[in-house]
């Protein structure tokens, strides 16, 4: 007698063990189910990015058959890339979600927030964030953060503890041995979960390639109109870009993160597929967030400051 190989038994790498990109897998879908057990009112952030449109298929995968049982968050700084934006709306359709909106923009005009010299608007995005998080209530966050982008990042547990003013203390960290999540908070507190925790940026690409997840064409290789910047490749726009002396040229370049595009600066690329970026990234000794964000190069504690203060 015969019978079909499941996914998961070819993926074996010997007797009882599961291969790495399924140890990844099945270690963020408990995540997103305990948090599903633990809280009333979990939300997913989601900026159409990499990290955040695999943390939603992971979301997917979790409760199927059944609908996500999570609105999407996103804080919209006003300088997004279109694709990115475009793609984002057309996901949340196509899955029937709510989307909260968090828009920079609308702070700026009620003059709570102003612009920055620079004209980047990531650090401006704390303000609307937490208010939206304290506003509507949520008592969970999934993040996309991994701990190999960043040194703050890396220090920070799958649950992580916010103070009533959205606030990380290090100190307050939990342990978090045989993967036992504390989600116990106080009235007015919240968690941020990183179910991506323990991914790399190859483990991303190369389970991207693995279920078939689309992406907005900006993470591809493209010409572009672009110009040079602190050593970045940032794309030209309203948003303050270029300045004197700033030339624009057209480059052949893609994106291995995606934000604010004050700062968030391409890459030289002529990877137009998935196993060429899959590559690209295996060959890298940068980390994507070193190599193309500008806002983390504010100071050598740029990102914990802002961790500190209640972004992600």
């Amino acid at each position: 007698m015969t019978r079909s190989i499941t996914r998961v038994e070819a993926d074996l790498d010997g007797p009882y063990t599961l291969s790495h990109l399924n140890t990844l897998e099945s270690e963020a879908v408990h995540i997103f189910r305990e948090v599903a057990g633990e809280f009333e009112r979990p939300v997913i952030l989601f900026s159409g990015g990499k990290d955040s449109i695999v943390m939603l298929h992971l979301a997917v995968k979790a409760f199927a058959p059944a609908p996500v049982p999570f609105a999407l968050l996103h804080v919209d700084t006003g300088h997004n890339f279109p694709e990115v934006i475009d793609y984002r709306d057309r996901t949340v359709a196509r899955h029937r979600l709510r989307l909260h909106v968090a828009s920079v923009q609308d702070y700026i005009d009620r003059g709570v927030l102003k612009e920055r010299p620079d004209g980047t608007r990531n650090p401006l995005q704390t303000l609307p964030l937490t208010e939206k998080i304290q506003a509507e209530r949520f008592d969970a966050v999934f993040g996309g953060g991994r701990r190999d982008e960043e040194k703050a990042r890396a220090k920070e547990r799958v649950f992580s503890l916010r103070d009533e003013f959205s606030q990380w203390d290090p100190r307050r960290q939990r342990p978090e041995l045989w993967n036992l999540y504390n989600g116990r908070h106080a009235p007015g507190e919240h968690v941020r979960v990183f179910p991506l925790s323990n991914w790399t940026e190859l483990d991303v690409w190369q389970y991207i390639a693995r279920e078939g997840i689309t992406l907005p064409a900006i993470y591809f290789a493209h010409r572009r109109e672009v110009f040079r910047r602190n050593g970045m490749w940032l794309t030209a726009g309203d948003w303050g870009g270029p300045r004197d002396g700033e030339t624009v040229e057209k480059r052949l370049v893609r994106y291995r993160t995606v934000g604010d595009m004050s700062c968030t600066g391409a890459v030289d690329s002529d990877a137009t597929t998935l196993d060429a970026v899959i590559a690209e990234i295996a060959a890298s000794r940068l980390t994507e967030r070193g190599a193309t964000r500008a806002d983390d190069k504010l100071s050598e504690a740029a990102m914990e400051d802002r961790k500190r203060e209640g972004y992600f």
